[in-house]
């Protein structure tokens, strides 16, 4: 029985940036979506995020039928932002979390959450604890408040157990706390912290917890610390994919900005980033500098470096690249090959087709076994609407060949090339449209005039 509190409400300063800190990107989602995700991994009653600056930008970003938002206008602190979600608070527990520590695993937290005392707390112990507020324990070992390290004593700086801020509370204590909390401290905020205090002082007990790692509990407050979050982010992907048995050239070379679902015997080369969904088949390579999103790729194909794949997908055994683009709605079929700067869009391409150097294909149905040319292009778009062409099975269309939609290739037709195609062609012919070569006798080159 469990309702989760984000708090989201920070402005960012040390950002630099007029977007909400919490809307800054890591792994090609907002920081917060990355905390609201793993909070539904707890199955809680309800997901509560408390904003401020960025206000509408804050709920338009992250929006979700089992999410809701209160805004905390002004900012006043910890404590006065979780004042703002007691309203909406039902649930025996209270989890308390933040917009800007995307890390914490599942994990840590329902280990945080299974702790029995009425307040549990996620502390970890630090090299160089500074920035952190203090646990501030008694000689027995129990808790008994957290200072803050512009309100700390140099002894008190000393200590390198800190406070991440994530806690868990009974929701009535939590609830009690914050209504007596004050705000007499050096910023003259309400902390969310001074509950410590007021838990010790009534003599129930407090617990504590640690994450499996203490990058769990990195918060960003400047863009630096976005880079080492996003580095392990990234690097923890990487670890997890080579453990199902992925080849990765680098690990510290590739970016998964969502889902990637791989195979076995997969291979992934340097630099290649990932967006949305990608699923790979068995025995895929993925050649280095690749970006692939939302994308499925049958088993055995090889995707050759410097392609971009966009909500496409390929069959088995098919060859794309290098430099190849598919863009969206473009559906490969088995065996087939697209070359070396080769653009396809919104095009199905059936089994055993080859369309390997130069070339446009859009808004186009190609049959199997059909060879296009280098250097061909469909004219799909008149200035004002799209039209389709359809190629059937086994025709050849010969180099440099222009294919003006919309138009109809019969079966087994030969293009010549050079030629421009406007009218339906007949089955099994050859069709080609050339205008008379000339040469000009005794024809000189213009040449620049002499100064």
């Amino acid at each position: 029985d469990l309702d989760v509190v984000i708090l989201a409400a920070g402005k960012g300063t040390r950002m630099h940036s007029d977007t909400p800190k919490v809307l800054h990107a890591l792994a090609g989602r907002p920081l917060l979506a990355h905390v609201i995700a793993t909070a539904r991994e707890l199955n809680p009653a309800r997901i509560v995020v408390v904003y401020g600056h960025g206000g509408e930008q804050v709920r338009e970003r992250c929006a979700a039928p089992d999410v809701d938002f209160v805004l905390q206008a002004p900012q006043l602190g910890t404590g006065h932002a979780v004042q703002q979600a007691l309203p909406g608070l039902e649930s025996e527990n209270t989890l308390i979390l933040y917009g800007d520590v995307p890390l914490v695993s599942a994990t840590t937290l329902r280990r945080l959450c299974r702790a029995k005392a009425r307040l549990r707390l996620l502390t970890t112990a630090l090299g160089d604890p500074t920035g952190y507020g203090r646990i501030v324990r008694a000689r027995n070992g129990e808790v008994q408040r957290i200072v803050e390290e512009k309100d700390a004593t140099a002894r008190e700086k000393a200590i390198r157990e800190i406070n991440t801020g994530m806690l868990c509370a009974r929701a009535a204590d939590l609830k009690r706390w914050l209504h007596a909390m004050h705000n007499r401290n050096a910023q003259r905020e309400y902390y969310l912290t001074d509950i410590v205090g007021m838990a010790a002082g009534e003599k129930i007990a407090i617990d504590t917890a640690a994450p499996d790692a203490d990058w769990e509990v990195l918060g960003v407050n400047s863009k630096d610390q976005l880079a080492r979050v996003e580095r392990i982010y990234q690097w923890e992907r990487a670890q997890a994919l080579m453990r199902q048995g992925v080849s990765l050239a680098d690990p510290a070379r590739i970016d998964v900005r969502g889902e990637l679902v791989c195979g076995r015997d997969v291979a992934i080369d340097v630099n290649c980033v990932f967006e949305g969904r990608v699923v790979l088949g068995d025995r895929v390579r993925i050649g280095a500098n690749c970006v692939i999103r939302d994308s499925e790729i049958g088993a055995g194909s090889e995707i050759l470096p410097f392609s971009h794949l966009d909500q496409s997908a390929t069959g088995a055994d098919c060859r794309v690249g290098p430099y190849s683009r598919l863009r969206p709605g473009t559906q490969l079929s088995a065996r087939v090959h697209a070359g070396n700067f080769v653009e396809i869009k919104a095009s199905s391409v059936a089994d055993g087709s080859k369309i390997n150097h130069l070339s446009y294909v859009g808004d186009a149905s190609v049959g199997r076994n059909v060879n296009i040319g280098a250097g061909t292009i469909i004219c799909n778009y008149d200035g004002a609407n799209k039209h389709r062409t359809v190629i059937e099975d086994d025709v050849f269309i010969g180099s440099d060949s222009q294919l003006v939609a919309p138009v109809t290739i019969g079966r087994g037709t030969t293009i010549g090339a050079g030629s421009t195609i406007t009218r339906d062609t007949p089955p099994g012919e050859l069709t080609f449209s050339r205008a008379k070569q000339v040469t000009v006798s005794g024809w000189k080159r213009p040449t620049k005039k002499q100064k």
